[in-house]
């Protein structure tokens, strides 16, 4: 902060302060000549009549306190431009010191589970405990606090995973991230080329579709989407490329919404949690989710 706004702020901030303190100084100590308290000053507008009647002495002395507390809190805590106080406090310093002092207590029990492979980890309790706590403050904003996901991300309480459910790859997705694209194939199958791999494509979950469009979709199909996909549309799990055939759409399934995927693609991105949670707590993250794969088995 510049020498200017620094001042500027400090004359302020004083300046109200005893603003106050000299208006409330001069109007207690106003006189009011001869009047005497509760007789009439000579006004009165709209059948409303001025009588002499000065603050009481509690509320007048109720100013002074908290004119008193202000300078006094203001010696003794940030609020003079970048003057930091008596203590030294900082919101940040505050907020340092509440780590450490979590640190210090959880760091052993993270340090004690992340030693624990995932597949015996997911039986203890305290583990998918905080796990839970963990997902809902990282993931519950993408995957819902139910992890059953929402269009355009993962639902993690089924069987169908683009990168694999093992222990190590749900770990990797965490710590990682993980960029899934599917690339716009509108330019090169045309309209008409497009509507025949879709009605394909859901032909293989067993949708009614028009079968001869569904016939040329299919050679367009291993032209185009197989390097992925795969022969059977079952996907790949290296690449991310999901499996076309268990009915599960992230996008939706309907044929206006699977052609809108050919046409024009899809980009993901599951973003990495490396250095926002470290390894330890990930360890434990990742048991909490490896326990929706376990049952969905």
């Amino acid at each position: 902060m510049s020498s200017f706004w620094n001042w500027y702020i400090i004359i302020i901030v004083l300046g109200l302060i005893f603003g106050s303190a000299i208006l409330l100084y001069f109007t207690h100590n106003m006189g009011t000549g001869d009047i005497k308290e509760g007789e009439s000053m000579g006004h009165s507008f709209d059948g409303i009549e001025e009588l002499n009647n000065p603050l009481p002495k509690w509320w007048n002395l109720m100013f002074w306190i908290s004119i008193i507390y202000g300078l006094g809190y203001l010696a003794l805590y940030p609020g003079l431009g970048s003057y930091q106080g008596i203590l030294g406090w900082s919101s940040t310093g505050q907020w340092q010191t509440e780590m450490d002092k979590a640190e210090n207590t959880y760091g052993p029990i993270y340090e004690k589970m992340a030693a624990t492979p995932i597949e015996e980890l997911v039986n203890n309790d305290e583990a998918l405990s905080m796990g839970q706590r963990l997902f809902s403050n990282n993931c519950a904003v993408c995957h819902g606090s139910n992890a059953r996901g929402a269009q355009g991300y993962p639902n993690l309480t089924d069987n169908d995973w683009l990168y694999g459910s093992n222990p190590a790859q749900i770990k990797q997705s965490i710590m990682m991230g993980r960029s899934g694209m599917m690339p716009a194939l509108g330019a090169a199958l045309g309209e008409e080329g497009t509507k025949q791999v879709a009605s394909y494509v859901r032909s293989l979950n067993g949708y009614s579709v028009d079968v001869e469009a569904a016939s040329q979709g299919e050679q367009k199909f291993k032209m185009f989407c197989v390097a992925c996909h795969g022969m059977e549309a079952k996907g790949n799990q290296l690449l991310g490329a999901p499996n076309l055939t268990d009915g599960i759409w992230l996008y939706g399934g309907s044929q206006k919404m699977v052609e809108q995927t050919i046409n024009q693609g899809r980009s993901g991105k599951m973003p990495s949690h490396k250095d926002l949670l470290g390894e330890e707590k990930v360890h434990i993250l990742a048991t909490y989710i490896y326990n929706f794969a376990k049952t969905a088995e």
